[in-house]
């Protein structure tokens, strides 16, 4: 188990610097000079020249880069001041530390995205199972349908009109706001409650088809018929055959959706005006502030990464196989 995750963490950090190094020459590669994005329109020579020095813009590109990295892990010095490890610039807008405004909005990124995972692997999975149990029944047709509608809702559209109907109109939720938990986890759990459902719409629709396809096709393996005829219960080889061999694929589906969940939260910041990563990412193209833009993807990009070797483990400790190979 060791060596596997070992050999997981050394994968995740050549994409993460691959990722790192890609962002930041495409970057450079726009036409637009960085300090004239930082200094605006009216902007003389002799601006640029003292916005490319305080940022450190005057080097080569590659040289550059080689500071960004020493950055990120030993911090470093800008004329505007030090900037302490884990270091990824300065704003062009206001001057910030990137790092410092990633670290005020990730909370609420962070919690949409759990709370949206609990929520549609729950709900999905359960519906899913529900459904390969009573195959062929009403039930199964009913979830079947209903899927392939959730299936083709969008989140912009299903979030305006549940926001309309469930808090403005009849007030049976809170207005979706996001409140730290460790202040006060009630107000935490209703202010997001309601972007957690949103969120996870589509996706329970996805893995709840999956979850039957898989629990039905595992229902028919040698070993599951052959456990039954040894005389188990049904729920017994339901949860202890069936229901494992179907949660391998699972987990795999998982992590292979860890982006488009980022993507998602994404649209549902949007939607309820929170103000997490996906809408500090969007601002960050609207003002062509980059470094803040460069910081988001990479922050982004890494906690996507770590997430999926988490998803590895958690394979490897269901599928033995896995841990062999």
């Amino acid at each position: 188990m060791l060596r596997f995750l070992v050999r997981r963490t050394l994968g995740a950090s050549v994409i993460i610097l691959l990722i790192s190094a890609i962002t930041f020459f495409l970057f450079f590669a726009l036409p637009s000079q960085p300090a004239m994005l930082s200094c605006g329109k009216n902007c003389d020579p002799a601006a640029i020249a003292l916005i490319n020095r305080n940022l450190g813009l005057d080097d080569p590109v590659p040289v550059q880069y080689w500071h960004y990295l020493v950055g990120i892990f030993a911090g470093r010095d800008f004329s505007l001041g030090h900037c302490p490890a884990p270091c990824l610039g300065y704003s062009f807008n206001d001057q910030t530390l990137v790092w410092d405004t990633i670290v005020d909005r990730y909370p609420t990124t962070l919690s949409l995205a759990v709370g949206g995972t609990v929520v549609f692997l729950v709900v999905g999975v359960g519906i899913g199972m529900l459904a390969a149990a009573r195959r062929g029944t009403l039930t199964d047709k009913v979830f079947s349908s209903l899927s392939l509608v959730a299936n083709s809702m969008q989140i912009y559209f299903v979030g305006t009109l549940a926001l309309w109907l469930l808090v403005d109109s009849t007030g049976w939720l809170d207005r979706p706001a996001y409140v730290p938990i460790t202040r006060d986890p009630v107000g935490w759990f209703t202010g997001m409650l309601l972007p957690w459902l949103i969120l996870s719409i589509v996706f329970v629709a996805n893995y709840s088809r999956m979850t039957r396809s898989q629990m039905i096709e595992q229902l028919g393996e040698e070993h599951v018929r052959t456990a039954r005829a040894k005389g188990m219960s049904r729920s017994a080889v339901f949860f202890r055959y069936a229901w494992r061999g179907a949660l391998a694929p699972i987990v795999t589906i998982l992590g292979i959706d860890l982006g488009s969940l980022f993507g998602g939260a994404m649209i549902t910041e949007f939607t309820f005006t929170l103000h997490g990563l996906g809408r500090l990412a969007v601002e960050s193209v609207t003002e062509k502030d980059l470094p803040m833009l460069m910081g988001v993807m990479l922050f982004s990009c890494t906690a996507i990464v770590l997430a999926n070797i988490v998803v590895d483990a958690l394979y490897a400790f269901i599928d033995p196989r896995v841990r062999l190979s």
